[in-house]
């Protein structure tokens, strides 16, 4: 009984093998196929069992029983190849090497059996050529279907990856069998594949025996490749892939050389502009594997081909590929050895080129005279050595031709090519200071650089400023006396008139390249005579007699900030300008405000150079910020003498001057230095402690926060600019002291500059707290107070703007609190008395500020917080805009308007459909804000979602059109911008509405003013042209 049992179990799933089996090869169903594949895996049959119910359908007189029965093998080994052993492997691979010469119905699912095999981690050695040889052999693979071709490439690529060792015993062979294979094929996805096989013969060195020609014409064939991808091609192959993959074959090995460069040669000549570029292309990818030998017979149709391409095309990208490619058959012949006997073909090359190309240069006017300059170049632009050839012929021909031609236009042309070629000299490097090739020419160039310099032609000028700079970076060329006359030439023209504007820029650009270079040269001739005019200036002021040269003055300033490139020249520069300031504050002497900004911007320059340096970030720090304070301090105490002459440094635009300076030289301290300095400068803010300024005896105490004047509280803004530009580590003294200081001045109502700056000052530091008890203790206290001043008294609008900056502090770094802040603000819209300031905070939370809140001051400001903003609350704004009274529905709008105008457009278009109306609505909002503000939101959403936007086209033209004659400029410009990009929907939704849109912007072409007239004529151009052919 037992033992029959047993038979019984043993049977039971063969039976239901069996079941599978014929379901599949008889039922034609395919669920079957992955069942018994799930089934071999589990262990409840062997791959033998499955052979065994197979049976009868291998040997089935009907060729389409017996591909359903292989098919089904096939696919169940695809899935368990990884079970197989050995001697299981060799027996179903002479079972389908056998059935490769079956039926042609059943060859595709012995084909996918195979390559099932050849991924088998158990296959013994030398099957793999067996399997290969037998498909060679006896199968036709281009008369295969393409899957059944791919299939064929992918057994092959599998072998290759490996058994590389036991095919490469086959020899010339297997590339010969691998020839017949692809020979003919046309499917672009199997041309990807058969391309990267015929790659790695050649790279990983397959013997390509006599068939290297056969394997050059099976592949080149495909040359220039000609391929458009078909419409919704779910495969993705693009002709561009085709094109690398061919080349990557073509240019794999100089074997081909002698085949593929006539071929090259032919399609450049051809008139095909996509043949031209593939094959300057692939010249330019042959030239990194070929050498002389190779290139040596085809060198002068290579040079033709090239050489009429750039001189005669049309196509900027074809004589950009030329260049390319005549650089690198440059490279490629002076990177080859030489036998002591050979020929030197570099040398031969480079003066057929100049021979054809150096008559040109002498004709500055001529059409020929760039290209052939390019041409030069690009070979001078490959190597030291052709670049010395080139170089010592062309220069001298230069120079000389620089004398001969008299006019500033041609001597430009000339100069410009000469700088061309000093460039290329930067690239190479010489031990020898004897072997640059630049030396033997140094005088000449220098003469011929300040005639440009001094000649009446701004053009000429610039070009001369440019090749001044490349001239003094070449090492140890310019002499002291001939920087002694560069430094004279710059200054002069650092202080040339407005109309020159564009060469005392570049000269400024050029002196703080040069100075890097050459700090000492500046240092002796260049800032003595800036500090003569700065003296000229102190003196015209003592007199009395006013800004008489402020536009000089500017200029010297500018020249001091722009020569401050170097740590040494920063020591002479930093003290010269805060002495200057000084100087500009002292006694009787009168300083206008823009003086004292000017200075102070060439300040916030010298920091900002210095903040790649930390020698001289420091350095900049501990001298400027005391010197500034304490200036600052001095002029917050009251004086009963002259006491309007110090009060100009307490101005507005004066200490926001002053705080970019300050927060510029901040942002890049190192914790150490910044922990020092934080020592002193938050003592003197809160205990008056002077000692560490200079000049520091003082007629009064400093005490900003205790009973201090209105002047010694405006200067919590520099306080501000220092602690808010710290980095996030740096500990802060007595910060609970500070921040309970800062809450209180916040909501002083008698200074709204002192208490807004105290606002963003502890918004600043809440920013950077980290989480835990003391934070939420501060936040306790500011919300506190500010509800206090919301609900009545004197200094609601203080507490509105500490609730706006803490809740901007909170928004960028995702605090919890920021989303009942953020409700607080949505809330006041309805504020018949805040209403509209609240409907503006909406544009603070979401741009960007300058003073605090930065990035770069190390602010806590998280990724893509803008986009969490809106989706927290625009919800909240548009359900209160709904139910808010008429009177203040328009802040709503504003906020809204705020909000989207600031946010990423791929954000706001899946929202746009629901949005659009109260857009639309905005814009009958009589704010001129509120409208511009919606103006810039829609103009870009005209040209990114036009069929949206399309459906309100009536409302929109309407709606623009009146804008277009509103009475603020600003907004009917961007109502003519806007109208410029409706042109950008489809044309039959705006063609009726063409001629009213014509006549109305008739009236804007009369306006006042020149740029709404420039915006009305581009937006009345584009409406004329609506519908026209070829619009």
């Amino acid at each position: 009984m037992a033992a029959a049992a047993a038979a019984l179990e043993a049977v039971a799933p063969t039976g239901a093998l069996w079941g599978l089996v014929q379901d599949f090869v008889m039922g034609q169903q395919e669920g079957p196929a992955d069942q018994v594949a799930a089934d071999v895996k589990s262990g409840s049959y062997t791959v033998l069992q499955v052979v065994e119910a197979l049976g009868s359908s291998l040997e089935n007189p009907e060729p389409r029983t017996r591909a359903r029965g292989i098919q089904l093998l096939s696919q169940v080994l695809l899935q368990c190849h990884s079970l197989l052993l050995e001697k299981e492997v060799v027996h179903l691979i002479l079972f389908y090497e056998n059935r490769l010469k079956d039926h042609h119905l059943v060859i595709p699912s012995v084909l996918q059996g195979l390559r099932a095999l050849s991924l088998c981690v158990a296959l013994p050695p030398g099957l793999a050529v067996s399997v290969l040889k037998a498909i060679f052999q006896e199968v036709h693979v281009q008369s295969l279907p393409q899957v059944d071709r791919h299939t064929v490439y992918s057994i092959i690529t599998n072998f290759m990856r490996t058994r590389e060792e036991e095919l490469k015993g086959l020899g010339a062979d297997f590339t010969f069998g691998f020839i017949q294979v692809m020979d003919g094929e046309k499917d672009p996805r199997n041309l990807l594949v058969a391309f990267r096989i015929v790659h790695d013969l050649i790279s990983r060195d397959y013997s390509l025996g006599p068939f290297a020609e056969e394997l050059f014409e099976v592949t080149s064939c495909y040359f220039p490749i000609d391929f458009t991808p078909p419409p919704n091609d779910p495969h993705g192959i693009q002709r561009e892939d085709l094109i690398l993959s061919l080349r990557a074959v073509l240019a794999s090995t100089p074997r081909f050389a002698e085949f593929l460069l006539p071929l090259l040669i032919e399609k450049v000549d051809s008139e095909i502009l996509s043949a031209k570029l593939d094959s300057l292309q692939t010249l330019n990818a042959c030239c990194a594997v070929y050498g002389q030998k190779e290139l040596k017979d085809f060198l002068p149709s290579l040079w033709a081909s090239i050489r009429r391409e750039v001189f005669q095309t049309a196509s900027e990208r074809v004589e950009a590929e030329g260049l390319a490619a005549l650089n690198s058959l440059t490279a490629c012949l002076s990177r080859s050895v030489l036998r002591a006997d050979a020929e030197d073909l570099l040398d031969s090359f480079l003066s057929n080129i100049l021979q054809d190309c150096r008559h040109h240069l002498c004709e500055p006017d001529m059409k020929l005279v760039w290209p052939s300059a390019k041409l030069l170049q690009a070979a001078a632009g490959a190597s030291a050595r052709a670049c010395d050839h080139i170089t010592s012929n062309v220069l001298p021909l230069l120079l000389e031709q620089f004398h001969k031609h008299s006019q500033s236009n041609q001597r430009r042309t000339i100069l410009e090519m000469i700088l061309g070629f000093l460039k290329l000299q930067q690239k190479w490097s010489y031990e020898d200071k004897d072997e640059r090739p630049l030396s033997g020419f140094k005088d000449q160039l220098c003469s011929l650089v300040f005639m440009a310099l001094t000649d009446p032609s701004t053009q000429l000028q610039l070009v001369g400023i440019r090749t001044l700079t490349v001239l003094g970076a070449q090492p140890d060329l310019l002499s002291s006396g001939d920087l002694e006359l560069a430094v004279g030439h710059l200054y002069r023209l650092s202080f040339l008139e407005e109309d020159s504007q564009s060469c005392r820029v570049a000269a400024l650009e050029a002196s703080g390249t040069l100075a890097t270079l050459y700090p000492v040269a500046f240092s002796s001739h260049l800032v003595p005579r800036l500090a003569g005019e700065l003296c000229i200036e102190e003196s015209d002021l003592a007199r009395g007699d006013g800004p008489t040269k402020c536009s000089r003055h500017r200029r010297c300033l500018q020249a001091l900030s722009a020569i401050s490139t170097h740590a040494s020249i920063v020591k002479e520069t930093l003290p010269l300008l805060l002495q200057h300031l000084r100087q500009m504050n002292k006694g009787n002497t009168v300083a206008g405000t823009s003086e004292v900004i000017a200075v102070c911007q060439s300040l916030q320059q010298v920091a900002e150079k210095c903040q790649q340096d930390p020698e001289s970030c420091w350095y900049f720090h501990q001298t400027a910020i005391p010197c500034l304070l304490a200036l600052a301090v001095q002029a917050s105490m009251p004086e009963k003498e002259h006491p309007v002459l110090k009060k100009v440094l307490l101005q507005d635009e004066v200490l926001a001057a002053m705080v970019s300076v300050i927060g510029t030289a901040t942002t890049h301290l190192s914790p150490d230095l910044a922990a020092q300095s934080v020592a002193h400068i938050v003592p003197l803010f809160l205990d008056g402690n002077i000692t560490f300024l200079p000049e520091n005896s003082f007629p009064g105490r400093f005490q900003p926060f205790q009973d201090g004047s209105s002047g010694q509280r405006r200067l919590v803004a520099l306080l501000m600019a220092f602690v808010c530009s710290l980095p996030r580590n740096v500990e802060i003294p007595q910060l609970n002291q500070l921040m309970r200081e800062l809450l209180e001045l916040s909501c002083c109502h008698n200074c709204p500059f002192s208490s807004t700056a105290a606002a963003k000052c502890f918004a600043g530091l809440l920013n950077k707290h980290p989480a835990g008890q003391q934070l939420d203790e501060f936040l306790q206290l500011a919300v506190d107070k500010v509800e206090a001043g919301l609900s009545s008294g004197p200094y609601r609008s203080q507490a509105f703007t500490l609730l706006l900056w803490v809740t901007k502090a909170l928004v960028l770094r995702y605090h919890p609190l920021s989303s009942c802040l953020t409700d607080r603000l949505v809330g006041l819209l309805s504020d018949p008395e805040l209403g509209p300031a609240a409907a503006d905070g909406f544009s603070l939370l979401m741009s960007d500020c300058t003073e605090v809140l930065t990035r770069a001051g190390h602010a806590e400001v998280r990724i893509m917080f803008r986009q969490r903003f809106f989706t927290d609350n625009v919800p909240a704004l548009v359900r209160g805009f709904h139910a808010a009274p008429r009177d203040v529905k328009p802040n709503y709008l504003k906020g809204l308007s705020h909000v989207l105008n600031r946010l990423p457009k791929p954000v706001l278009l899946p929202e746009l459909p629901t949005l659009l109306s109260l857009l639309l609505e905005a814009l009958s909002c009589p704010d001129s804000v509120v409208q511009l503000s919606t103006l810039s939101c829609l103009q870009p959403l005209l040209l990114e979602a036009p069929q949206v936007m399309s459906l309100h086209v009536d409302t929109l033209v309407t709606k623009f059109l009146n804008l277009s004659s509103s009475p603020s400029m600003a907004v009917r410009i961007a109502a003519l911008q806007c109208m410029h990009a409706v042109t950008h929907l489809p044309t039959p939704v705006l063609l009726p509405y063409k001629l009213q849109v014509i006549r109305a912007l008739a009236k804007p072409l009369d306006d006042k003013k020149r740029l709404v007239r420039k915006e009305a004529v581009s937006a009345r151009g584009e409406w004329f042209l609506l519908g026209s052919p070829g619009s």
